[in-house]
Parts: C-alpha cells; sequence; structure tokens
C-alpha cells in the first residue's frame, strides 16, 4: 500500500502526519505551508511544526515514467518546460507594466493634489493677513470698531486690532497697583520660607540628562529659538522654531500637544500664560499672535511694531503684554480685546524686554549695551544701568524682587542691585562665550544660563553648581521646572533636553 502526500498527490520522501487532520504529509511542503498560514491545509485548525510526525519508511525510489526513456522524450519535456517558462515570463512582465502605469498615474495625482494644498494654503494665509490689516472705515469711531474683531475670528480665525493708542486708563492703573501690593505682600511672606519640595544645591549638582527630544521642529530649518514652560502645569513645554512654527510639548507623555503655524519668519519669543491654556509669540515678522493650545488657532494677532519684535512678557495679571523691538519702541498690549494701549519710543533699538514680578516696573535691554528701567505708569525711564559691551542678549528679574540678570555680546552676566541701582556682582564667562538666555527658578534661589553651553548657579553665594555640554549647537533657552525638580535646555542643534535627577 502507498501514501501519497494529501497537498501534492506524489508519494512523500520524507512522510510526516498532522496529529490535527490525520493527513500525511511531504515534509517539506507542510512545514512551509505552516509557516506561511499557521494552520492545517485540510482542516484549517491551528497547527504548528513541532506537532508534526516524522513517519518512518524505507526511502522510496520513483521509478522513471516510460516516455522519458528516450533522447527525443527527454528533449520533448525540455522544451515543454521552456515553453512554460516563456509564457510565464510573458505573464509576469505584463503584470509589471500594468503595476507601473497604475504607480505613475497615482503618483502624479498625489503631486497634483499637494500642488492644489499648497496653493490653497498660500490663499489662505494671505486672506488671514489681508483680513488683519483691516481698519475701521473713517467716521467710525473706536468705540463702534471695538466688536469688528469678533467678526473676524468667525470669518478668518483671526481678530485684527486697530493700530491707535487707546491709552492706560486710570482703572487699568488701578488694576496694576492692585495686583503690586498684592504680589509684594506675597513674596514677602514667601521671602520667609522655602518650600519644602525646592531641590537643594547638592541635587542639583547631580542632574543628569533625563530625555532628549529632536523632533519638535522641522529638520529642514534646524533650530529651537525660544522655550518656555506653563508654570501651573510644568509638564507642558513652549518652543518656538526657526521653521516658522510654535510647539507646545507634554513632557510626562512625551507627546506633541500642538504645533502653531502662522508666522512668515522664524519664532524667536515665546510666552506660556501661567494659569490658562494659551501661548504667546512674536517673530521678526512684526507681528505677536496669541494662540489656543486646544485649537491650535490664532486668536488674537497683535500688529504694535514696525521691525522685528525681540522681547515678550506678560503682565502678572495675566491681561496684558508688553513687547519690544527694533524699531526702538516698546509697546504695552490688551491681550483681552486685542487693543494697543501705549507705544513708546526709545532714542535705541530694543533688544529685550521683561516685566519686574510686581508688575509696575520693567526693563529693556538695547543695541548699545544699555539696560533700561522704566516706570509703566507713568512711561518714563527711571534708570539706566551701563557697563555692558555689545548688544543685550537677555534679562530676567529675580522673584525676590531685589536682583536683575543681564547678558551681553561681552561673554558675561551682571547681577544688579534694584534697591541700590548698582551692579554687585559680574560672573565671567570663558571668552567666546555666546549668553543666549537667561532664568532665575521661581523662587529666586538658581540662576541658569544657556548659550555656549547650560549653567547654573545658586544665587546669593553666585556658586557654579552644574555645567551641561551635552547639546551640539549653542543653547538658545533654559527654564526651570517647578520647584527645580528639573530644567529644560533648547538649542540650534533642534533638541530640547530635560535635566534631573535620574
Amino acid at each position: 500500500m502507498s501514501l501519497s502526500c494529501s497537498i501534492c498527490n506524489e508519494v512523500p520522501e520524507h512522510p510526516v502526519i498532522s496529529p490535527i487532520s490525520g493527513h500525511i504529509f511531504e515534509k517539506r511542503l507542510i512545514e512551509k505551508y505552516i509557516t506561511e498560514n499557521g494552520v492545517d491545509p485540510i482542516n484549517g485548525k491551528e497547527l504548528t511544526i513541532e506537532q508534526l510526525i516524522e513517519v518512518k519508511a524505507s526511502p522510496v525510489v520513483k521509478p522513471k515514467p516510460p516516455s522519458a526513456t528516450s533522447i527525443p522524450a527527454i528533449l520533448k519535456i525540455l522544451q515543454d518546460e521552456w515553453d512554460a517558462v516563456m509564457l510565464n515570463s510573458f505573464t509576469v512582465r505584463g503584470q509589471l507594466q500594468t503595476a507601473r502605469q497604475e504607480l505613475s498615474h497615482a503618483l502624479y495625482q498625489h503631486d497634483a493634489a499637494c500642488r492644489v494644498i499648497s496653493r490653497l494654503t498660500k490663499e489662505v494665509t494671505a486672506a488671514r493677513e489681508a483680513l488683519a490689516s483691516l481698519k475701521p472705515p473713517s467716521g467710525i469711531t473706536q468705540a463702534t470698531a471695538i466688536p469688528q474683531p469678533a467678526i473676524a475670528v468667525e470669518a478668518g480665525g483671526i481678530a485684527a486690532q486697530p493700530v491707535e493708542q487707546a491709552g492706560i486708563t486710570e482703572d487699568i492703573i488701578h488694576i496694576l497697583q492692585e495686583k503690586a501690593t498684592v504680589l509684594t505682600q506675597e513674596r514677602k511672606r514667601r521671602g520667609r520660607s522655602i518650600p519644602e519640595d525646592l531641590l537643594p544645591a547638592e541635587r542639583i549638582r547631580e542632574f543628569q540628562t533625563i530625555a532628549s527630544h529632536p523632533s519638535l521642529h522641522s529638520a529642514s530649518v534646524p533650530g529651537i529659538l525660544a522655550l518656555d514652560i506653563h508654570a501651573s502645569d510644568t509638564s507642558k513645554i513652549l518652543t518656538g522654531g526657526a521653521d516658522k512654527n510654535a510647539t507646545v510639548f507634554n513632557k510626562d507623555t512625551e507627546q506633541v500637544v500642538a504645533i502653531l503655524k502662522g508666522h512668515t519668519k522664524k519664532v524667536t519669543k515665546v510666552v506660556y500664560h501661567p494659569e490658562e491654556d494659551v501661548v504667546m509669540t512674536a517673530s521678526p515678522d512684526t507681528t505677536i499672535r496669541i494662540w489656543n493650545v486646544g485649537t491650535s488657532q490664532t486668536t488674537l494677532l497683535l500688529r504694535a511694531h514696525d521691525a522685528a519684535v525681540t522681547g515678550l512678557s506678560l503682565h502678572p495679571t495675566g491681561d496684558y503684554l508688553l513687547s519690544s523691538s527694533l524699531d526702538n519702541n516698546w509697546a504695552f498690549s490688551d491681550i483681552r480685546t486685542g487693543r494697543l494701549l501705549t507705544k513708546v519710543a526709545s532714542p535705541e533699538a530694543l533688544t529685550a524686554a521683561q516685566f519686574h514680578p510686581d508688575g509696575l516696573i520693567f526693563g529693556t535691554g538695547t543695541a548699545d549695551s544699555q539696560i533700561k528701567i522704566w516706570d509703566l505708569k507713568e512711561q518714563s525711564n527711571v534708570a539706566n544701568f551701563p557697563g555692558h559691551v555689545g548688544e543685550i542678549t537677555s534679562i530676567t528679574f529675580s522673584e525676590n524682587g531685589y536682583y536683575l540678570a543681564t547678558s551681553a555680546e561681552d561673554s558675561c552676566v551682571k547681577l544688579w542691585d534694584l534697591r541700590k541701582l548698582k551692579n554687585f556682582k559680574t560672573l565671567q564667562l570663558d571668552d567666546g562665550y555666546d549668553v543666549k538666555d537667561l532664568a532665575f527658578d521661581k523662587t529666586g534661589t538658581y540662576l541658569a544660563v544657556s548659550g555656549t553651553d547650560v549653567r547654573v548657579y545658586l544665587c546669593k553665594q553666585w556658586q557654579e553648581l552644574k555645567v551641561f555640554n551635552d547639546h551640539t549647537a549653542a543653547a538658545t533657552g533654559v527654564r526651570f521646572g517647578k520647584n527645580a525638580q528639573y530644567i529644560a535646555s533648547t538649542s540650534m542643534d533642534r533638541t530640547l533636553k530635560l535635566y534631573g535627577l535620574s
């Protein structure tokens, strides 16, 4: 009795039995079938190679068919095989040609779709810019023009503000004064005690790089230029890039929350609202945009300047925005209505701006090395701090309200006492060190410097605690997480790096 394979109907050279169906198979064929399908070919039930049972049998020698015993018969068999191969080759070439045509057609369709999308995107951007630049017709008063931003939001997603100065009214001054009084009292109360979960200096020295994220911005235009962290939810990090976009990133989930597209030039300044899911961005395209993170849409477009915007700072009330520009002006705007409240000229081009923690004074840096302190209510320059060499690159106030840290193109960081109006400490860095950003933590205990590398100092002693050299290009931004639990930095190497305890 001869046994035949259930797949090829030939006598198997190496017979095996499937315990699932009980059929006999050629071992080579059934193993290939199981590898591809994982089931028994007879009943379709799950089967593995290890389950096969080998059958011990004498080797089978297949007799040659009578037709293959002569040379003409062998030639005939070879001719038939050649014909079959040629027919199969012809069929394959035909299928290949059809696939090429279908692929070519699909590529043409994709290319056409991309061109249409690009054209529509440009048209939408142009329409939004045109809508944002609309002004009320002559004869319409300021009071009747105010409802216009709501119409602009409905039509194009952007509310355009009138560029006329509304002025800082007595009501606004009263709000600013009340907020400053409350903040001063809170700061004095906080100054008597240090938060329990504030990391001590010895733990800061143990910080290491715990995360690096290189894909937040486009690789075609590399570089992250600005950084900020949400004060209430320090897991949310805001970055501004050379690719004209701002990105909101959640460090805990390691997910991009929103990509904010709208600027026509690189995003150089970013601010995250401390209590709301709202961010502000500025660019050399002369505009400031207010964004809703949830919708990734611009809610207000501020046109307070005629040149690149170089500084951005949110007032402690969370309702007003300070901006500086190379047009020699600083501006104070209402981010709720989009109104420009006041715009004041300075003799020099302004390169940086920052509110004092109380919000009644602020500082600006100039292109000719000057630090200027301004009274917001009087809109006047009340103090000047000379001493730097080169353009001012960054200024930041300590939360204690007494210290101001500044940097310029002279490879040093100067500390100023606002009570005595003098420079009491200079941190001299390495020759050629290019300082890009400065940041105090919220308790005023630590100062971070970003530039050629990232450095952390202990305030009062002004002792260097840690240096991070992980970036492969200049570090452009640095910020502390809540109570210095972590530090974030950005760089021209297109990465966001996080430092903390491993």
